[in-house]
C-alpha cells in the first residue's frame, strides 16, 4: 500500500515534467526550423540526407508503435493506466528533441523569397500555427501532454471516455493537426535544402501513419468513424490526400 501511495504522489510531478518537456520540444522545434534550418551551408548532400532519414525513422518507429492499442495495453500493465500517456509523452518529446538537435544541414536552397513575395509564405506558416492551436484545443491539450489522467485521478473524477472530434477544422480534413504541420513546414519563404528535407521526410511519415492511425480509430469507434470518413473525404490536404 505504501508503495502505491508513493507512486501516486510521484505521478503528478512526473506527468508535469513530461508536459513541460513536451512544450519545450515544440518550442525547440520552432527555433530549429526557423533559425538553424534556415542557414544554407556548403557540404555533401547524401550523407546528411541519410542521417536525417534515419533520425526521423527512429522517432517515427516509436511514435507509431506506442500509439497502437496493443502496445498501449502493454505499457499500462507496467505503469498503470494513468501514467501511460505521460510515458509516451516523455519518450516522444525526448526523441523529437534529438531529431531537431541532431538534424544535419543539407547544402543548397530550393528558393529564397523576400519582401512582398515572402508574405504568402509567412501567411501559410501563420495559418498552420493557428490551425494547429485551434485543432489541439478541441482535443484537450492536457490530455495530449499526459496530465489529464493524473488530474482526474487526484480529483476523484471518472476517466473520460474517448471522444470522436468531428467539428471545427475536422469538417475540412480528418487530420487538421497534420494539415497545420504541412502548411508550416512547406510555407517557409526561404526554403533551404535542410528545411526541404525535414518537410518532405516528416510529411511522408504522416502520410504513411494516417492509415495505421485510422485503423485504430475504426477499431475504437466502429461505424461512427466510417461514417465520418465518408462525410469528410480528405485525410490531410484538401484536394490532394
Amino acid at each position: 500500500m505504501a508503495g502505491a501511495e508513493r507512486q501516486s504522489r510521484g505521478a503528478l510531478p512526473f506527468a508535469s515534467a513530461g508536459a513541460a518537456l513536451f512544450a519545450f520540444a515544440l518550442l525547440y522545434f520552432l527555433y530549429a526550423y526557423l533559425v538553424r534550418f534556415g542557414t544554407s551551408v556548403p557540404g555533401t548532400v547524401f550523407p546528411a540526407v541519410l542521417v536525417n532519414v534515419l533520425l526521423f525513422s527512429l522517432f517515427a518507429l516509436h511514435h507509431s508503435l506506442l500509439a497502437r492499442a496493443r502496445m498501449k495495453a502493454r505499457v499500462q500493465r507496467i505503469t498503470g493506466s494513468t501514467l501511460e500517456r505521460s510515458v509516451y509523452t516523455w519518450i516522444a518529446s525526448l526523441l523529437f528533441l534529438l531529431v531537431c538537435w541532431a538534424w544535419q544541414p543539407v547544402p543548397g536552397a530550393l528558393y529564397t523569397l523576400s519582401g512582398l513575395a515572402a508574405l504568402p509564405g509567412y501567411g501559410l506558416q501563420g495559418l498552420g500555427i493557428v490551425l494547429t492551436v485551434l485543432s489541439s484545443a478541441r482535443l484537450d491539450p492536457l490530455d495530449l501532454a499526459g496530465l489529464r489522467p493524473i488530474l482526474l485521478q487526484r480529483s476523484g473524477g471518472d476517466p473520460r471516455p474517448m471522444t470522436l472530434e468531428t467539428g471545427g477544422f475536422y469538417r475540412l480534413v480528418r487530420h487538421p493537426l497534420y494539415l497545420g504541420w504541412v502548411l508550416f513546414v512547406f510555407g517557409a519563404p526561404q526554403m533551404t535544402m535542410t528545411r526541404l528535407v525535414f518537410a518532405c521526410v516528416s510529411t511522408a511519415y504522416l502520410a504513411i501513419a494516417i492509415p495505421l492511425e485510422e485503423r485504430s480509430l475504426v477499431h475504437a469507434f466502429g461505424s461512427r468513424y466510417r461514417e465520418y470518413q465518408d462525410r469528410v473525404r480528405w485525410k490531410m490536404v484538401p484536394g490532394l490526400y
